[in-house]
């Protein structure tokens, strides 16, 4: 920023407020200035040098004292609250039929410094933050972060090509992946925070993929609610679309996703660089950008609304009729159920075609069939089959060796390291896995995967000690824990004793599935989101720690209405920004927390 010598320095603070304004008249002359009310050392003239008489300098901002500043607002989470507000804003606005109001709300959303900021953040904080675009710029320093922050304008943006690259399918085939720049990367964040919450009340109830309270575990819970009965449909159409990201049109994306036109224009159109040459991008969403999932959800959604139009519960002489047609979407990955396979094959299939052509898209015929449910079917990494008189929900077989082959390559690439570090590696990839499989009937699997397991790990054992008894690597490596005699265990440095983790420790229980007409941008539901939250939070060590906490501090009694908390009454960690704008955490009453009168 350059300015003249006779003029007040403008001062641009993280809350984007400008205190101080340019000298009237004769006032400002020399080097004094006239104050606003709100004005710090900053207009001094302490922080920088005296300019000569007449002449130009470039004012220097003290980076680094800044960034703490935003730094600690980002701890507060301020960012956060307003960028959410916003969006609630947005969702009931958009309920009301205002959609004037939407757009102007979205310009004040993707235009706020706080929007901005929080952009930053997750870009430079998320695991794709030591990977650069075509430029290959990072944002490192909290010189470059602020800035950043400053420079995620509309005016003059241009997007930078994508840098391609290749990553392995699981069918050996490469999947195209794209990656932009940091810049291009925080500003589709920063639209994308604009268009979630239109997404997320316009998204088909069923659909769970890429979206913000829902996980693979509601799809799988939906599936089994949708074909558990005696009386549930028996044929199921599982459906996958051909290369989905890729060959999406559009034409249509300009012409039905409510964003800026010409941004979204700009990233479609921006080509992507490989082997040193570019290419343009005639159709398709590229798979690395931020907003592609957004995009992604919004062209399949309304498959299930126009599924439901034709096929409901209707009355043929006077006798009610249902085909039993209920769809589940996980990203580009559906199921549709049926009453026969005719009716999938000649009513609901062609619908489905109809609607993909539409939007350029067609389904894959290798992984389009239709199946009976006691033949069973692999959906998002379970086995979903009738047997005799139930329906039960298991590791799929190639889940189940995708991740016995990962712990097997784990154990022989660290031949030579020490037992300590071994575990050190296979304990969170064990624990990822049992905690996406514990929701299911895995008990089978899980003591199948500890033999396959101690069987890697005593091999291990045994090779490095070729000349010693078995007994000898026995007492060595494994240890009597509780009522487990074989524990693969090691005593660190500080006397910890550190053992793997073993899946039949874990306790099998059936998932809670979020209600489909759940929307975390609904101030209606805003209570519903919080109690899950809380039942999530029982469910960890890290929440249960951070409840007894509260409770300790609070010496059990609610702050609200100074009666004990228990169980039977029910409670919820309420949130409030006190006067020094940090937040700030209470254990209340769910009554009391649901008045929202506390320190508000």
């Amino acid at each position: 920023m350059l300015i003249k010598w006779n003029t007040v320095s403008p001062y641009f603070c993280p809350l984007g407020r400008q205190t101080v304004r340019k000298a009237v008249g004769n006032a400002g002359m020399g080097l004094r200035k006239k104050r606003m009310p709100f004005c710090n050392e900053v207009d001094r003239g302490s922080k920088f040098a005296p300019p000569e008489r007449g002449a130009d300098f470039r004012m220097v901002l003290n980076y680094e004292r800044i960034y703490r500043i935003f730094e600690r607002s980002k701890a507060n989470g301020h960012e956060n609250a307003y960028v959410k507000k916003l969006q609630m804003r947005i969702v009931k606005a958009h309920q009301e039929g205002k959609h004037g109001r939407v757009k102007s709300l979205q310009w004040l959303l993707t235009h706020s410094f706080y929007a901005r900021a929080l952009a930053v953040k997750r870009v430079t904080e998320n695991r794709g933050k030591r990977t650069a675009g075509v430029d290959g710029v990072l944002w490192s320093t909290p010189k470059s972060k602020y800035e950043a922050i400053l420079d995620l304008k509309r005016k003059n943006y241009k997007p930078q090509p994508l840098k391609r690259v290749y990553i392995p399918k699981k069918n050996g085939k490469k999947r195209p992946l794209s990656i932009p720049t940091m810049k291009d990367r925080a500003m589709q964040t920063l639209y994308k925070f604009a268009l979630e919450p239109i997404a997320e009340i316009t998204a088909d109830p069923n659909s769970y993929g890429f979206r913000i309270g829902r996980c693979t575990q509601d799809a799988i819970e939906q599936c089994f609610t949708s074909l558990n009965k005696a009386k549930s449909p028996k044929w199921v159409l599982e459906g996958d679309i051909k290369g989905c990201f890729d060959n999406i049109s559009h034409e249509w994306i300009l012409n039905n996703i409510p964003l800026d036109k010409e941004i979204l224009r700009k990233w479609l159109k921006c080509g992507y660089i490989e082997t040193g040459k570019l290419f343009p991008t005639e159709q398709g969403s590229p798979q690395g950008s931020a907003i592609s999932p957004v995009i992604c959800n919004m062209v399949l959604d309304g498959l299930e609304t126009k599924l439901k139009a034709k096929y409901h519960k209707t009355k043929i002489k006077g006798k009610a009729y249902f085909p039993k047609v209920n769809f589940i979407r996980y990203a580009d990955d559906f199921i549709i159920t049926g009453e026969t396979k005719e009716l999938l094959e000649n009513g609901v299939l062609p619908i489905v075609e109809e609607f993909m052509a539409e939007r350029g898209l067609e389904l894959s015929k290798e992984k389009t069939v239709i199946t009976h449910i006691t033949d069973g079917f692999d959906f998002l990494g379970c086995n979903i089959r009738w047997y005799k008189d139930k329906l039960l929900t298991k590791p799929s077989k190639k889940n189940y060796k995708a991740i016995v082959d990962k712990v097997r390559s784990i154990i022989k690439s660290n031949a030579t390291c020490r037992q300590e570090d071994l575990i050190r590696q296979l304990n969170p990839v064990i624990r990822g896995w049992i905690n996406y499989q514990k929701y299911n009937i895995s008990h089978e699997a899980f003591e199948r995967f500890d033999f396959d397991v101690w069987r890697s790990l005593w091999r291990w054992c045994y090779r490095r000690h070729p000349k010693k008894g078995k007994k000898w690597i026995a007492k060595r490596y494994f240890r009597q824990m509780g009522t487990r005699s074989w524990t693969f265990c090691a005593t660190t440095k500080d006397g910890f004793a550190l053992k793997l983790i073993y899946a039949t420790d874990t306790h099998i229980t059936r998932f809670l599935k979020t209600k489909s007409e759940a929307t975390p941008f609904d101030s209606r539901w805003e209570e519903y989101f919080e109690e899950r939250d809380t039942m999530r939070m029982m469910r960890e060590i890290k929440g249960r720690k951070k409840i007894n906490a509260l409770y300790k501090m609070q010496n059990g009694i609610c702050p609200h209405c100074n009666e004990r908390i228990t169980i039977e009454k029910g409670f919820r960690i309420h949130t409030t920004l006190g006067k020094d704008y940090k937040e700030r955490h209470y254990l209340l009453h769910a009554d009391c927390h649901r008045k929202n009168t506390l320190l508000d």
